[in-house]
């Protein structure tokens, strides 16, 4: 099946009004050039390709006229780290949070395109996606400690404590789908 096929073939589609936004899944393929060039460009391409993207969720934001994705992201659904879990448990009582979580990893919008709500949109539509397509109560993701605050102003909240990828700086982000 071609990209083009794949993307028609989706029902789960969201247009922005504002924007003329048109969000989609799509194969993994259509993600790897924007995750390379946003995220880690003095990295190889394959430097963006997780082990776990072909059980992954991709979603790509479109604009009319350009047929590549403006924007990118990949849900996986994944179990919050297990310190978080345990703590979530005790207070959640008979909440799994191993069976309720998801991940978000790999979220890049085109520099072009940023600061006009594409990423916002893209977002807060994986956010029902992950309710309901995955069934999960909460929503994390490794955020760039520099880009914490734009996660906060959508609603998430930082976790544990910063750490490091190669030289990048990142803090743990999550948020309650049952409050979103």
């Amino acid at each position: 099946m071609s990209n083009q096929e794949t993307r028609s073939a989706n029902n789960y589609q969201e247009i922005a009004p504002h924007l003329s936004l048109r969000i989609a899944k799509v194969p993994v393929e259509d993600t790897l050039e924007l995750r390379h060039a946003v995220l880690w460009p003095n990295e190889p391409l394959s430097y963006v390709r997780l082990p776990e993207d072909d059980a992954g969720h991709h979603y790509g934001a479109f604009l009319p006229a350009i047929d590549k994705p403006v924007a990118v992201i990949s849900l996986f659904k994944e179990s919050m780290p297990t310190s978080v879990a345990i703590e979530s448990a005790a207070a959640s009582e008979g909440d799994t949070p191993s069976e309720s979580a998801a991940r978000f990893r790999k979220f890049a919008c085109d520099p072009l395109y940023q600061c006009q709500g594409i990423g916002t949109s893209l977002l807060q539509h994986v956010f029902k996606a992950a309710s309901s397509e995955l069934a999960v109560n909460v929503i994390w993701c490794d955020a760039r400690l520099s880009t914490s605050s734009w996660y906060g102003k959508r609603g998430m909240i930082p976790f544990g404590e910063p750490f490091y990828k190669g030289s990048v700086e990142y803090i743990r982000m999550r948020t309650d789908l049952r409050n979103a």
